[in-house]
């Protein structure tokens, strides 16, 4: 069984930053994951794409936050990063991390909240 887990969220100022972590465990091997990502959902929303990663290492970024949010990932510990800068209030979410292999697994999210 794969589990995610996310972490680093929580309340910040308009312009500020955070940086969410995702830790993965479980029987699955970094050569097996094909890529990882972020997603994150808003009130009344539906998810959304953020940032993904692929093994190679290649990166996406949503529009919406290409040159101020940064994702990276560690192979050798199975963890996931999403650095974020310049955070305003239209980034209220729960983020949620997304490892693809075989089957595409999802953590439980963490809230990051902007606000002043």
């Amino acid at each position: 069984q794969v589990q995610l887990v996310e972490s680093g969220g929580g309340l910040v100022q308009p312009g500020g930053s955070l940086r969410l972590s995702c830790a993965v465990s479980g029987s699955i091997t970094s050569t097996s994951i094909y890529g990882m990502g972020w997603y994150r959902q808003a009130p009344g929303k539906q998810r959304e794409f953020v940032a993904s990663i692929t093994s190679g290492p290649s990166a996406n970024y949503a529009d919406f936050v290409k040159g101020r949010f940064t994702v990276s990932r560690d192979n050798t510990k199975n963890t996931l990063d999403l650095q974020m800068n310049s955070l305003t209030p239209d980034d209220t979410a729960v983020y949620y991390c997304m490892l693809s292999s075989v089957y595409d697994y999802w953590g439980p999210g963490t809230q990051v909240t902007v606000s002043s």
